[in-house]
């Protein structure tokens, strides 16, 4: 069994569309994933169709929050994707990013960075928001950038000077929205410093468990994640975080049953 618990789509801002992603998914070898888009669900039900039985596609979200000065994202697994509560949290995460972005525009104006809503439109093709990484492709487009990690270091990440945060809400609020619409949360990628002083505040507050297996995720780190999950009696998990091809082929990266099945277990797998 070859598990990946972090995948991204159009739905938000990945590269393929839900199905594609499916089939990508099972030209990897992968036969259990989860569709955790930034802030939404819309793409579970074209990702679960799409499955037919081949790969098992888990329900799950990527919930941004802030906290101590940056964001911080919280996986939800196992949530139902027609709740209120997530169709709520999916139209007010578009409003604040679409704000966010025209703001983030007229920084990059202000630097001589000739790019328009349009163009980002354009980049983000099917996504129902619009996020960074598609301003990123826009960037790349238009010439102002190499690469992703180009626009992200250069003109758009969190101490560049276009960066314009978002009005997001606190973990504990994320926490509290996915456990309502029944699903598990999951710290996703922390940070080891941030971890370390706040993982005790975020279990008392309903945290069930842990990123600890990642792409290039120290060995030592993915340890003391582990470790700390299981003193806590927290869940473990890990995923790929997998955006498009520029993360690699998707299945290039995968868990298996001993790794995290009782996060498995929890959803009946």
């Amino acid at each position: 069994m070859r598990v990946d618990l972090h995948v991204h789509s159009t739905a938000s801002d990945g590269s393929l569309s839900p199905a594609a992603v499916v089939r990508a998914a099972r030209a990897g070898g992968l036969h259990i994933i989860s569709l955790t888009d930034h802030d939404t669900a819309a793409g579970f039900m074209e990702a679960n169709v799409a499955a037919t039985g081949s790969i098992h596609v888990i329900p799950g979200i990527e919930v941004s929050s802030f906290h101590g000065g940056g964001e911080l994202h919280v996986l939800g697994y196992y949530i139902d994707p027609s709740h209120p509560v997530i169709k709520t949290h999916g139209s007010e995460a578009r409003e604040r990013r679409s704000s966010r972005m025209s703001e983030m525009l007229d920084a990059l104006r202000g630097q001589g960075v000739a790019m328009e809503l349009a163009d980002v439109v354009a980049a983000a093709g099917p996504a129902e928001g619009l996020a960074r990484p598609h301003l990123a492709r826009a960037l790349i487009k238009r010439g102002y950038a190499q690469n992703v990690s180009e626009a992200f270091e250069r003109w758009i990440g969190d101490a560049c000077p276009a960066f314009r945060p978002v009005d997001l809400l606190t973990p504990a609020a994320a926490i509290e929205r996915i456990h309502e619409a029944g699903g598990i949360a999951v710290w996703a990628h922390p940070q080891m410093d941030t971890f370390r002083r706040d993982i005790r505040s975020f279990r008392a507050a309903g945290l069930d468990g842990i990123e600890c297996f990642r792409p290039k995720c120290p060995a030592n780190d993915s340890l003391e994640l582990e470790r700390a999950a299981t003193s806590f009696g927290m869940l473990v998990t890990g995923g790929s975080d997998w955006h498009g091809e520029w993360n690699g082929r998707l299945g290039a990266f995968a868990l298996g049953r001993e790794d995290i099945g009782a996060v498995l277990e929890h959803g009946g797998i």
